[in-house]
Parts: structure tokens; C-alpha cells; sequence
């Protein structure tokens, strides 16, 4: 990855984690329980963050570049797909941490 692309998922993730703050102060100033719901999904948005199509594609082709492409091919196809596009957007998170640890 260029650092102008970790550079900008940098300044996305200060832009979810300023969010997930203004929502605790939010329940915290007014102390209504439905804002613990909407606490929740920040909390768990923050847990589980989306995973792009262009950081899985980042970790691949880094993995390729290190020779592993035969391997990257073999792991796409363990999820249907026998190109990236084709992947289920669903199972980027699953297909990222597999491809982290060839």
C-alpha cells in the first residue's frame, strides 16, 4: 500500500473513533437508555470495522509480490471465487485475516 492509502484509512478510522467518542459523551451528558443502543452499534462498528475490497486486495497482492500467488489463487478459491471481484463482500473479513497469515 502507498502511504497516501494508509494515510487515508488513518484519517478514517480518527473520523469512526471520533464518532464512537461524540456518541459515549452523547449518552453520557443525557443518561437515556436508548442512547446505549446507539452506544451499541458504535461500539460494535468500532469492534468490527468494514473491511474494504481494496485492503483485502492490498494484503494479496503484497503476498503475491512475495511469491505466494499460487497460494493466494488456492485461498480465493476456498471461498467460490476464482478472482477477487467475486468474493462475497461478507466473507472480506474472514478472506483478510486468512490471507494475513500465509
Amino acid at each position: 500500500m502507498s502511504r497516501t492509502k494508509l494515510l487515508l484509512d488513518v484519517v478514517e478510522n480518527m473520523r469512526v473513533l471520533a464518532d464512537s467518542i461524540q456518541t459515549l459523551c452523547d449518552a453520557a451528558m443525557t443518561n437515556d437508555p436508548q442512547d446505549e443502543s446507539a452506544l451499541d452499534v458504535a461500539y460494535e462498528e468500532h469492534k468490527n470495522p468494514t473491511i474494504t475490497l481494496e485492503q483485502v486486495r492490498g494484503v494479496l497482492a503484497k503476498k503475491s509480490q512475495e511469491g505466494k500467488t499460487e497460494t493466494v489463487r488456492n485461498l480465493l478459491k476456498t471461498y467460490g471465487a476464482s478472482k477477487l471481484s467475486e468474493v462475497k463482500v461478507e466473507d472480506y473479513r474472514e478472506l483478510l485475516l486468512d490471507a494475513e497469515v500465509l
